[in-house]
């Protein structure tokens, strides 16, 4: 594990978390790559692995890709990745694919994970893709909900190492689709996932198993950043404060309302997410007329059915105006004393105006304290 000295040197690691495969985490990855290009940032594509799905395939294009190494292994070639040919080039991010991946024997380290913390060590950031079955402390619990016992797995320490989670989700019922028309595996790799790990019942409770997993990441970071809060400021004993029993403070979960269809599966999971954690919950609209009612029709129609079904689930809703609406919801965080602050990143093809010059990369760059969970999911294919 890496010592704190050399901690604020290190690269910094985010993992897209999904449930199986399919649910477009390294589709995802790729397109939050191009953004990233897009801001300036030296960016390579170590590894990446498209299963012959052309819209993966697709959006690699225009990103530069380290060549693979081979290797020899009874008497047959594989390609891995060129952790060697990484570190030589040193970008400031990486994107690696298949964390869990077991490499070929011959390569200087057994598992791909392990390439990624050498990468971190010498600087580098990394984005990578996991499914929440190869988790090493659920692989009981995947073996008991499935009957199927995962082989290739990663620590929870160096999970703990992430400094962001993005959840990756899709319904079991969409990927299963997906599965038949042959967009996520072909012919009879197809068939076997069906029969055997892509039951239904399996998807459904793996999916639960994943949401649960990125609650409790959120809790276990919220509460190391209470520590080192607590642990930076100094105290002084007096009678008045000793006499005050110890508190424990409750979560505070804002989401960010927008008109975007996504912002259902949103509140759907923020209500999880707060239930899993006893947390109170908030949900938040923030608009740039001088009244909500002067908001177009259209999204004003979308915005009000979201903030009904929020009112539903029984989510306290609230409406503010403000021209910078990065700024007014990391503002308005603060004020409520949020711990917490959901967004999803929205669809290809609804972008909503609120998110043009990348909102999220905004309120996280403008509230650097809070913890904040992007929920994303990808495009249903007809």
């Amino acid at each position: 594990m890496p010592s704190p000295a050399n901690e604020s040197k290190r690269g910094k690691l985010r993992i897209y978390l999904g449930y199986a495969a399919g649910v477009g985490k390294t589709f995802q990855m790729l397109r939050d790559a191009h953004d990233a290009v897009r801001a300036g940032v030296d960016l390579v594509v170590g590894y990446f692995e498209t299963h012959k799905r052309q819209d993966t395939l697709a959006l690699a294009e225009g990103l530069e890709v380290i060549p693979r190494r081979p290797i020899v292994h009874r008497d047959r070639t594989f390609a891995e990745m060129d952790t060697d040919a990484i570190l030589r080039r040193k970008p400031q991010l990486c994107l690696v694919d298949e964390f869990a991946h077991t490499n070929v024997p011959g390569t200087e380290r057994a598992k791909r994970w392990e390439d990624v913390l050498v990468a971190l060590d010498a600087g580098i950031s990394v984005w990578t893709t996991l499914n929440v079955q190869h988790i090493e402390s659920l692989n009981d619990t995947v073996f008991e909900v499935t009957g199927i016992r995962v082989r290739e797995t990663v620590p929870d320490w160096v999970i703990k190492q992430a400094t962001e989670i993005q959840l990756v989700d899709v319904t079991p019922e969409a990927l299963l689709n997906r599965l038949r028309r042959g967009a996520v595996y072909t012919g009879d790799m197809a068939l076997k996932a069906v029969e055997s790990f892509f039951r239904e019942a399996n998807l459904r409770a793996l999916r639960e198993l994943a949401m649960r997993q990125t609650a409790l990441e959120v809790q276990v970071r919220q509460q190391e950043y209470d520590l080192a809060t607590a642990s930076a400021v100094p105290s002084v004993a007096t009678d008045s404060n000793l006499a005050q029993a110890p508190s424990t403070a409750r979560e505070n979960i804002l989401l960010l309302v927008t008109p975007d269809p996504v912002t259902a599966m949103l509140i759907r999971r923020v209500r999880r997410v707060a239930d899993y954690l006893h947390a109170n919950c908030l949900a938040l609209y923030v608009h740039r007329e001088d009244h909500f009612g002067e908001v177009p029709f259209e999204e004003r129609e979308a915005v009000e059915k979201h903030l009904n079904f929020a009112r539903n689930l029984g989510i306290e809703t609230r409406i503010v105006q403000g021209q910078n609406v990065a700024k007014t919801v990391a503002d308005f965080a603060r004020r409520n004393q949020a711990t917490q602050i959901f967004l999803a990143r929205p669809l290809l093809r609804t972008r909503s105006s609120l998110f043009r010059g990348n909102l999220v990369r905004d309120i996280i760059r403008l509230a650097p304290d809070l913890q904040i969970t992007v929920v994303t999911t990808r495009e249903t294919e007809t």
